[in-house]
């Protein structure tokens, strides 16, 4: 019996050194959320904002979900000067329901980007190449998603946010829209891996290395993004938005990350299983992150939320009553504090709340029970970590 409780009693003692600080790390990002910028709010344009802003949006097979974005672009007023499509050569009609909304609208403009250079990755090509024909009389350049739906006065209070604050790059976090069970479960679980790492949307990162950026609605000064080379630096990574901020902030550029859930929506994936295989592959950020930060992220992850719930169950289920009483102090602190970080798991919840549409969706009751999706969602990106994805979007790559 000494035997094992020496083995148990080392073992909460190294548990407890990985999970107390990186507790302490979760905390002092946490406690940022008070401080942070207020989430940006619609706004009217104003004459100086007058074709200030050149719009572009990749597309590949988006017959399914453009409306909204098509419909909810065109609604933004004189600050939008062009909004340009570049389609890669769609086969599901996209390029007709564009030809369409730029009937209703002339700002529109279709194009077809050449053929994928080698070793650029089919997104960031797309917006490179729609950079590169917007006009140079624009002062901003913004990239949006197909699958986003913007809200009137999206574009002007982006861009009055920036100037009044001095961002050369802004991205925002939208509201994300879920519609049936299994992603109600697992897709909060998945966005706290990036709640976790990162400072909270509206907190500036002090490092270039920690910043945080959202590509579905992606605002930068076009004369920045000329002086970095466009898309180029980022030109094969699949989580290209990160990479190329994170590019930008360590050129001296101001680089934010703010809460956009009261001007954009997006519905990304359909169902618990097009979000674990799409989403979970670029949520590890190992294409903008050095292999210490990937590392150092994944032990944050499994610390502080793939942990604390297997180790009260383990707890609570498993563990002999001999062993609480014969070596409490070990084992009693380990479950203190990891019932502390459950608490304040599902108290993430509450904070999380807003960036959830969960009107359509069935089985929304599950949104409330993600955290016991945490261990899957900590091991989806152990998995997406040392990957290298083979297919994205209907293009399959090279792995070599």
């Amino acid at each position: 019996m000494l035997d094992v409780l020496t083995i148990a009693s080392a073992l909460c003692f190294f548990l407890l050194l990985i999970q107390l600080s990186a507790t302490a790390i979760l905390l002092s990002r946490l406690l940022k959320g008070p401080s942070r910028h207020p989430p940006i709010t619609p706004q009217d344009p104003t004459p100086e904002l007058l074709g200030c802003v050149s719009v572009v949006i990749p597309t590949l097979n988006e017959a399914l979900r453009i409306a909204p974005l098509l419909d909810g672009i065109s609604h933004q007023s004189y600050e939008v000067r062009e909004m340009i499509i570049v389609d890669s050569k769609s086969s599901d009609g996209t390029p007709e329901l564009v030809k369409t909304a730029q009937q209703k609208d002339p700002r529109f403009r279709l194009m077809t980007d050449d053929p994928l250079p080698t070793g650029w990755v089919g997104r960031p090509w797309a917006l490179h190449y729609g950079f590169l024909h917007t006009s140079e009389a624009s002062e901003w350049f913004l990239g949006m998603d197909a699958d986003t739906q913007p809200s009137p006065g999206l574009v002007a209070g982006l861009v009055k946010t920036a100037e009044t604050q001095g961002y050369d790059l802004v991205s925002l976090s939208p509201q994300f829209i879920l519609k049936y069970p299994g992603e109600c479960w697992l897709q909060p679980a998945l966005l706290m891996t990036l709640l976790y790492r990162f400072n909270p949307a509206g907190v500036n990162a002090e490092q270039s290395e920690r910043v945080m950026a959202n590509g579905q609605c992606y605002l930068c000064r076009r004369s920045v993004l000329a002086a970095v080379g466009g898309y180029t630096s980022a030109n094969g990574s699949f989580c290209d938005d990160v990479t190329l901020a994170r590019n930008i902030a360590a050129s001296g550029y101001k680089v934010g990350f703010l809460d956009g859930a009261k001007v954009l929506k997006v519905r990304m994936y359909e169902g618990a299983m097009e979000t674990w295989q799409q989403w979970g592959r670029s949520l590890d950020l190992k294409d903008a992150s050095s292999r210490a930060q990937l590392w150092g992220d994944l032990w944050l992850l499994t610390a502080v939320q793939g942990l604390p719930l297997l180790v009260v169950f383990s707890y609570l289920f498993f563990s002999p009553p001999s062993l609480v009483w014969l070596s409490p102090s070990p084992s009693l602190l380990l479950v203190g504090l990891n019932v502390f970080l459950v608490v304040i798991r599902f108290a993430m919840l509450f904070a999380i709340a807003p960036s959830y549409d969960r009107n359509q969706a069935k089985g929304g009751w599950l949104f409330w029970l993600s955290p016991l999706a945490d261990p899957i969602a900590v091991l989806r990106i152990f998995l997406s970590a040392f990957r290298t994805p083979i297919e994205w979007r209907g293009r399959k790559y090279s792995t070599q």
